[in-house]
């Protein structure tokens, strides 16, 4: 009898061809829910529901003959297995960003450029003088998130990362551009009202503003009042740098503040020996300085938080009423202006 030749291999002779991952969105979902230990957290963050991820994983344990995940109670944990598979993942993500930058690499200076940043830097700082760089190059798109969650810089949240805290990874390009300070602050009114405190002692018997995120735990409550609740002297809590400092200038309390913050003349510095330092931080890929357009904005951030221009941004705290009263010709209050930047800096390199 004649028998037809079967299409499938002999389990005697070699495997099939391997023609590599199929799709490499089940391994970046098998990435994120092992990053978040949970099927909800991965969800949330590359925002598809939870059963196209438990979808997505089937498919990948299918395809790489691997048991992936054990549940537990407070979610689910990779498996030995699966664990040596983690490396591997990260460095497909991490390819598939090489990609993503080489697409870029164009040479004008055109396009888009993602900024995030803290938001008392990004409101009160940066904002008035972006509008200068923009209308000097008014192809250039800033696309500036605050937030005082630092962005993923590695994983393409962000192209350029201003933050307070450093990132763990070692890809990235870290820069130290200066150290911001900050002291206790209220307004005239308030002051006027409860009286000056004369030491750390006196805060207890006044009423306090906190701003608690990510990078910032304005005063260190905990440690100065250990064991005090907040209820009855906290006043209010944000975690929104403007909201912040409303709250402080318009009489609601003591609150800490950055140093450059004075010029605006609604709130005024509280003597009582206590003050607060953060090295601020230029976070970059690389690859991405290369672009022309990255790299003007990395330059420019550089000069915007010069120590030599703004020595409120020096490794050394000085105090408000010491800091000089202009920066290379200009008044405190001009660079804390945010109308007429351009006019501003023609007449600053008219001195020059």
């Amino acid at each position: 009898m004649h028998r037809s030749r079967s299409t499938k291999p002999d389990s005697g002779g070699c495997a099939a061809e391997n023609t590599g991952l199929r799709n490499w969105e089940n391994a970046r979902a098998f990435l994120e829910v092992a990053r978040g230990g949970s099927f909800r957290s991965a969800s949330q963050k590359l925002q598809v529901s939870v059963n196209t991820l438990r979808r997505q994983i089937g498919e990948f344990e299918a395809e790489t003959g691997l048991k992936l995940f054990t549940r537990h109670a407070d979610g689910v944990r990779p498996t030995k297995e699966a664990e040596r598979l983690l490396a591997v993942a990260k460095r497909m993500e991490s390819a598939s960003f090489d990609l993503l930058r080489a697409r870029n690499l164009d040479q004008n200076l055109c396009g888009e450029v993602r900024l995030s940043v803290t938001e008392g830097l990004g409101t009160y700082w940066i904002t008035p003088r972006l509008v200068e760089l923009q209308q000097s190059f008014p192809g250039l798109l800033i696309d500036m998130h605050c937030s005082m969650r630092p962005a993923d810089v590695m994983r393409l949240e962000s192209d350029i990362g201003l933050q307070l805290t450093p990132p763990e990874t070692r890809d990235l390009r870290v820069v130290k551009l200066g150290r911001v300070h900050a002291m206790p602050f209220a307004s005239p009114d308030y002051l006027a009202r409860h009286g000056h405190p004369r030491g750390l002692q006196d805060l207890a018997g006044h009423r306090l503003v906190l701003q608690v995120s990510e990078q910032i735990d304005a005063l260190g409550f905990a440690r100065l009042f250990p064991g005090v609740s907040q209820i009855g002297l906290v006043s209010i809590r944000t975690n929104a740098s403007s909201t912040h400092y409303w709250a402080i200038a318009k009489g609601a309390g003591i609150g800490i503040l950055p140093t450059y913050i004075v010029s605006t003349k609604t709130v005024e510095p509280v003597d009582v020996d206590l003050h607060f330092s953060q090295d601020i931080y230029l976070v970059y890929h690389p690859d991405l300085a290369k672009i022309p357009r990255v790299r003007l904005v990395i330059d420019w951030l550089g000069e915007t938080f010069s120590p030599r221009r703004y020595p409120w941004f020096a490794d050394d705290f000085i105090h408000p009423r010491d800091l000089p009263d202009g920066a290379e010709g200009l008044s405190l209050a001009a660079l804390l202006e945010a109308t007429n930047v351009s006019e501003k800096n023609n007449e600053l390199r008219t001195k020059e």
